[in-house]
């Protein structure tokens, strides 16, 4: 669909959702465990919001007529498992794909308990552990802040990345190194 100018109504509705769809964005999986249960799911929309404070701050966004959502803030944990570039069966996997409902994803993964109790996936880019911030309703989705308690995991590699609705890889140049300045160079 080419943008030109679309003002309103379900026009400006499609024309955000195939222009989002053109948006690269990394693939996590997102978990929690508790009296609310044990659940799991992926998730796309996830970034960070500030380094500063008490504690880093990042958020989820999640739809709200899911389950994890409203796991999340009763069990007041949750758990960002960053996906590699080879780890697309995970996010298959907790993305229901593969008929696996909840727990039962979880058999699927090697997982261990985050020290807020969330699970962590293992051999992930990368894992932040977060408890619950606070919590604010836009529209269809629940934007949920979480306070860091913990990272690990860091393995290394390039991340699973989702753009024009599948499933890429990076394309990182080796022969660069990135300055400060953020300007890359030979």
């Amino acid at each position: 669909m080419p943008f030109d100018h679309i003002e309103t109504g379900k026009a400006l509705r499609s024309a955000f959702l195939d222009a989002m769809s053109r948006v690269a964005a990394t693939v996590s999986v997102v978990t929690t465990d508790g009296v609310a249960g044990r659940v799991g799911t992926t998730v796309s929309a996830m970034t960070s919001v500030s380094a500063d404070g008490q504690a880093p701050v990042l958020l989820i966004c999640l739809h709200k007529n899911g389950n994890l959502g409203h796991a999340i803030l009763k069990n007041g944990t949750f758990c960002v498992n960053v996906l590699g570039e080879d780890q697309a069966w995970i996010s298959n996997v907790f993305a229901g794909r593969h008929k696996h409902e909840q727990p039962a994803r979880f058999d699927a993964v090697t997982w261990e308990p985050m020290v807020n109790g969330s699970p962590g996936l293992k051999g992930v880019i990368v894992r932040f552990a977060c408890n619950v911030l606070s919590s604010q309703c836009v529209g269809t989705h629940d934007v949920i802040f979480g306070s860091l308690t913990e990272i690990s995991g860091a393995r290394g590699g390039a991340p699973l990345v989702y753009a024009n609705r599948a499933y890429s890889k990076l394309e990182t140049p080796r022969s660069k190194t990135v300055s400060r300045s953020g300007r890359a160079r030979p």
